[in-house]
């Protein structure tokens, strides 16, 4: 997505104007923003989309912005419908000691089937394993972990990781060199989570078999799990993602603005997501309060956000491209930028720009499978991928709009009845003071290393 001239200033207005009502509109006019969210996120993205298009004759790019929202709201929509419509509850009640079990789970299982997947399948539990102690931390820090940091060690963990696998870098190489960022970063916020959640009242806890025999009378297993065959269709919508007509030729793509856009792949994470629908329990269904409001929520805004960030994107290329400029891309500076970019931008593309930047640096080609492979096992550059990757993961946590989940974890949150907060309070009162810390203390392992 990067230009060779950068885009003029005026046109970074819709981003930043759009980011700007996020953060205020659901707190100084909540009533407007709720009825016209959607239809302002909505004519903004159009309005750039026809910009670039019609002004600029520039459809590469916007075709390809399309594609990758494309691709990432079918993805999204797809788990939303898996995560909604399978029923989990854990019949004791929460303590801080299961609630940091259950969010280590959620860190595993995010690299397994992905932050996105993990998330929509944990987060009713957590919920309702704190019952009515759920707090907004509580939510903050599932997001922290399991909607991000977690989803460090394979490909399938985060789009940017993916997109790394799709261009050339080994599948496992993220489990063997992203363990210790993932252990270190993982390991402290389960435990400032877990000195966190010790100071909320809860009731003194019982023995397990005083567990046991309270279960046994109200006729309830301590555990219920109703969806078990939407895991057939968690398996076929995360296998569909391999089929990338970039990486298999021979699938079928519609050949448009000189792109070979994706759409089998699509067609079968949909076609799951309706066949998940159709054959739910209403039980579940009803249980979880499931409705699609929370993904059209997403879905609309990230609308807005992919296309008006377009020219953001290629204005932060444009600087890094600077030979002053890309010949101090440190691991630690590459580590900070992709990070902070990735906290506002989408962070796929971010992870993209600069990975194509370093390995311009050192005279390999990008397109070339071979070249990225190379970089991520030369012992020079590996500092480098490590750096990108890391930074691309872990800061997505710092902001609502630096992954997808994040949102939609809000979303769902937020129709439970937990008080979140505004896009500048999870900001400014938690991610600043708990995480920031973390990142840095991440920042000085790469260093070491």
């Amino acid at each position: 997505m990067a230009s060779p001239t950068p885009p003029a200033w005026p046109l970074l207005l819709p981003f930043f104007g759009l980011l700007g009502l996020i953060a205020t509109g659901p707190l100084l006019f909540p009533k407007f923003w709720e009825k016209w969210y959607a239809h302002i996120a909505v004519s903004l993205g159009l309005l750039m989309l026809g910009y670039y298009g019609l002004a600029r004759h520039d459809w590469h790019t916007a075709v390809e912005t399309l594609a990758e929202y494309s691709s990432f709201v079918v993805l999204l929509t797809a788990l939303f419908v898996v995560g909604g419509t399978m029923y989990l509850n854990i019949n004791v009640p929460g303590t801080p000691s299961r609630n940091v079990a259950l969010l280590a789970v959620g860190a595993v299982l995010a690299s397994i089937v992905g932050t996105t997947g993990a998330s929509l399948m944990l987060v009713r539990p957590f919920i309702r394993l704190n019952d009515k102690r759920i707090r907004p931390y509580h939510i903050i820090f599932f997001i922290f972990i399991v909607s991000n940091a977690g989803g460090m060690l394979t490909p399938l963990g985060d789009p940017p990781l993916f997109i790394g696998y799709l261009r050339g870098v080994p599948f496992f190489w993220t489990t063997w060199h992203l363990l210790a960022p993932w252990l270190l970063a993982n390991g402290l916020l389960l435990l400032l989570f877990w000195l966190m959640d010790r100071r909320t009242a809860y009731p003194a806890p019982l023995s397990r078999s005083e567990q046991r025999r309270a279960q046994s009378q109200k006729g309830l297993p301590l555990f219920d799990f109703n969806g078990r065959y939407n895991l057939l269709w968690l398996v076929l919508i995360l296998g569909a993602v391999f089929l990338d007509p970039a990486r298999l030729p021979w699938l079928p793509s519609l050949p448009i603005a000189g792109l070979n856009v994706s759409f089998v792949r699509e067609a079968i994470q949909l076609l799951a997501a309706w066949g998940c629908y159709r054959t739910a329990s209403r039980k579940a269904l009803a249980a979880n309060h499931f409705h699609f409001e929370p993904i059209l929520e997403v879905a609309f805004l990230f609308f807005g956000i992919f296309l008006t960030m377009m020219p953001a994107l290629q204005t932060a290329a444009h600087v890094a491209a600077d030979p002053a400029i890309s010949s101090r891309l440190t691991p630690a500076v590459l580590y900070w930028i992709t990070g902070v970019l990735s906290a506002f931008l989408d962070n796929a593309p971010t992870y993209a720009s600069f990975l194509g930047l370093s390995l311009a640096g050192h005279q390999l080609d990008f397109v070339q499978a071979s070249a990225v492979q190379k970089f991520a096992t030369d012992a020079a550059t590996l500092p480098l991928l490590r750096a990108i990757s890391s930074g691309a993961v872990l800061f997505g946590a710092l902001t609502y709009i630096g992954n997808g989940p994040n949102f939609l974890v809000r979303a769902i949150a937020e129709k439970e009845g937990v008080p979140m907060p505004s896009f500048f309070g999870y900001i400014g009162r938690y991610a600043l003071p708990y995480l920031l810390p973390i990142l840095g203390i991440v920042s000085g392992w790469l260093l070491w290393m």
